[in-house]
């Protein structure tokens, strides 16, 4: 069983490619297209991770992120972006331990 500590980005490169996305090769942050959609995916675990480097739109970043963490923590992380209001539309996906089942939270109401 993965610990709080460690995030899911196995689990979240999997739930993407079940939904049909192409997904990049890499770290903690992967692209995931299809169609015409591209998603910058970042994958966390909050026990330790600092949430403002993630939050800055780079100008050359997709429009469309995709955060994804534990489905225990998932709340607290979608409170966290709808306090912060980042300048993108957004979600959460929370994944279940295990990788099992995933849950996805959109943004807030009204958000870009």
């Amino acid at each position: 069983m993965a610990t709080a500590s460690i995030p899911p980005t196995t689990e979240a490169r999997d739930v993407f490619r079940e939904l049909g996305y192409t997904v990049s090769e890499g770290g903690r942050e992967f692209v995931a297209e299809r169609k015409w959609r591209r998603v910058l995916v970042t994958v966390l675990c909050l026990d330790d991770d600092d949430l403002d480097p993630y939050l800055a739109d780079g100008g050359d970043t997709p429009r469309l992120r995709c955060f994804v963490t534990w489905r225990d923590t998932a709340d607290s992380l979608q409170e966290r972006l709808v306090s912060a209001k980042p300048p993108y539309d957004w979600a959460v996906i929370g994944i279940e331990r295990g990788g099992e089942d995933f849950a996805v939270m959109e943004g807030a109401p009204g958000s870009p």
